[in-house]
């Protein structure tokens, strides 16, 4: 019995110290303090998932825009927090 209870332990530990999770919400929180107010409004984020960001951009010149900078916006995420490995963008509808 102790054994089992060693291994609970052990796993609710490690599992409140895992920071690799997070959730789509954080990652907008962090897009939300990495871009100018006027960048947010032609932007949308899709998902995050496995450090990967994927963003929906809407006109092709935002594309090419955001494409420039994306280091730089990468750096900016990183220095909140290290999640972010990758950043994807597409052209499609922002609402």
């Amino acid at each position: 019995m102790e054994q089992i209870k060693d291994t609970i332990q052990s796993v609710i530990r490690l599992l409140s110290e895992h920071k690799g999770i997070v959730s789509s919400e954080d990652a907008e929180i962090l897009l939300k303090k990495a871009l100018t107010k006027r960048e947010l409004t032609h932007i949308k984020l899709n998902y995050f998932k496995k450090g990967i960001l994927n963003l929906t951009v809407d006109s092709s010149s935002w594309l090419y825009n955001f494409n420039l900078h994306k280091r730089q916006l990468l750096a900016k995420l990183n220095e909140k927090s290290d999640w972010v490995k990758e950043i994807r963008f597409r052209i499609g509808e922002v609402k």
